[in-house]
């Protein structure tokens, strides 16, 4: 990670669905949307840092902007670019009580 990028930059938000919450449940992962710039590497050091544990693996997805219509215009939703991170054995991340 270089000077100039911090934790929390990388790491914008939480992802709160569903889907997120099973997977936390069923595999200690957590969903987090991310930099779109950021590689694998630099967030799985970001995790570590800010939650204080120890990152197995990092799969990235690049969701982007879909054209929708918004109250009779036409616009974008932005890109999107979201980490599931797996957490080594004995780690847990609990983001519905933080």
């Amino acid at each position: 990670m270089n000077v100039k990028t911090n934790v929390y930059d990388i790491i914008k938000s939480p992802v709160l669905t569903e889907k997120a919450h099973a997977l936390a449940e069923a595999k200690k992962s957590i969903v987090l949307k991310v930099l779109k710039t950021a590689n694998k590497h630099q967030i799985a050091k970001a995790v570590e840092i800010a939650f204080d544990v120890k990152v197995e693996k990092v799969n990235t997805v690049l969701t982007k902007g879909k054209t929708r219509n918004f109250g009779g215009r036409q616009g974008t939703k932005s890109d999107v670019k979201k980490a599931y991170v797996t957490l080594k054995e004995g780690f847990d991340i609990n983001l519905m009580n933080q």
